[in-house]
């Protein structure tokens, strides 16, 4: 998990009233829930879903750390090695989720319950968000994704590209949220997802095409099922934005009754302000009226 060796729940958020997602701010995380081809494939095979599904995985993570603790390499096993996998070794495509994204300044077992405990807090939140069906479409894209990335790029990713993907998605949900930053440091999840992107997009830069590849295809799901609602709410905005600029390129340009001979305003510029008609024979503004002392 990106900066879980940093991250840990504050105990109301871990142990307390399960997140509701936001109804505001997060359009677009929403619309997901209703898309036309997630709704037709759950009704085929909605039946196959498993609930509470990164409980089994966190399980199964903390099973893996455990034998490897007692016999070290044996994640070597369990990782997705392409060259091995077309040697026969299919496993790998399946049980690289299982090994644990460790790593950081905390001793290896602290950043594995932290870990395990973030995974089964994630998926729960996601579950509550996405439901039961759609958390599951989504977890399968992402390995699939992640296979793809590890045959594109010739070489293992882990689970480190499939866990961003769970936080990305949880930020959209629950942007407001908060964790604690190295145990102490209240961050909103947004900000943590926010961090994780700008990792990836530096790796991305600094990194072959090969990897470049990796990375996209690594990130399928997240765009599968957030990026059509991301555009459109895009669109929507340039259109209003478009609609506004419209409305003030006519008003500037509608004909007026009045117009201040020294300043050009009028009544639709400056709805509040007063005009008069000078003995000059011009009209002016209260402001430049001459002889008004104002």
């Amino acid at each position: 998990m990106p900066l879980v060796c940093a991250l840990a729940l504050s105990p109301r958020e871990m142990f307390g009233e399960r997140a509701k997602p936001e109804t505001k701010g997060n359009a677009s995380a929403q619309k997901l829930l209703t898309m036309s081809w997630i709704d037709s494939t759950e009704r085929r095979l909605g039946h196959l879903a498993i609930p509470h599904l990164l409980r089994y995985v966190a399980l199964l993570n903390g099973l893996a750390f455990v034998l490897c603790q007692i016999k070290p390499g044996f994640e070597k096993m369990l990782e997705m090695d392409p060259t091995l996998v077309m040697q026969g070794q299919v496993w790998r495509l399946f049980s690289h989720v299982f090994v644990p994204s460790l790593g950081g300044v905390f001793p290896t077992w602290i950043t594995a319950v932290f870990y395990l405990m973030f995974l089964v807090w994630l998926g729960d939140g996601l579950e509550q968000a996405m439901g039961v069906f759609r958390l599951n479409l989504y977890y399968l894209i992402g390995v699939i994704g992640t296979n793809v990335a590890a045959f594109l790029s010739g070489q293992s990713v882990g689970g480190f590209f499939l866990n961003n993907t769970l936080v990305f998605a949880f930020a959209a949900f629950y942007p407001e949220l908060k964790v604690l930053f190295f145990f102490v440091i209240p961050v909103k999840i947004k900000w943590l997802a926010w961090l994780d992107a700008f990792l990836l997009v530096l790796s991305f830069l600094l990194s072959d095409w090969g990897y470049r590849a990796g990375v996209i295809a690594a990130l399928t799901n997240f765009f599968v099922f957030f990026g059509p609602s991301w555009i459109q709410s895009r669109k929507r905005r340039k259109a209003q934005e478009e609609r506004r600029s419209a409305y003030l390129e006519s008003a500037d340009g509608a004909e007026t009754l009045h117009s201040c001979h020294l300043c050009g305003r009028t009544e639709v510029t400056a709805p509040e302000m007063e005009f008069r008609i000078a003995r000059d024979g011009n009209e002016y503004c209260r402001a430049h009226l001459p002889g008004s002392g104002v």
